[in-house]
């Protein structure tokens, strides 16, 4: 299912999307535990960043800070998978999280059509994920694997 964004969000002045400049892993572990989500080590982190295929901050023009995050992987035939979606805590942070699920899924729908999108996120980003049009797993089911 293709996403199209009902309409164009706006960040409040000063801050903008970036996807050039890759944040250090120290600032997204800052984020990821504003928002009461694992942190991990620094070097894995910083490689996972590297190597996903894409990933968008929100960063402030005045402040050297980040207020949000979200890395993509994705295999580019079937699975498209976001990764440490976070947000500072605050006024902004339900905007936040949907400027970043809406650009998000837009890069998606453009270079990856078709892929099923999977999501790890906080709880504070449910009312945001269910704006965008995401489906909250009915059954309560929050993790699945399978040892080999």
């Amino acid at each position: 299912m293709q996403y199209f964004s009902k309409k164009k969000l706006v960040l409040p002045e000063g801050y903008f999307v970036n996807s050039s400049k890759i944040p250090l892993a120290k600032e997204v572990n800052k984020l990821l535990a504003n928002c009461g989500c694992e942190t991990f080590p620094i070097k894995p982190l910083s490689e996972a960043i590297k190597k996903s295929n894409f990933f968008f901050t929100i960063q402030n023009e005045i402040k050297n800070k980040l207020y949000g995050f979200v890395r993509v992987t994705s295999d580019r035939g079937l699975n498209a998978n976001l990764w440490n979606l976070s947000a500072v805590t605050g006024n902004n942070q339900n905007l936040f999280y949907s400027v970043l699920l809406q650009v998000t899924l837009e890069k998606i729908n453009r270079e990856m059509p078709g892929c099923s999108i999977s999501v790890q996120a906080p709880i504070s980003s449910l009312k945001s994920m269910e704006q965008s049009g995401f489906i909250i797993d009915p059954n309560g089911i929050r993790v699945m694997g399978y040892k080999l």
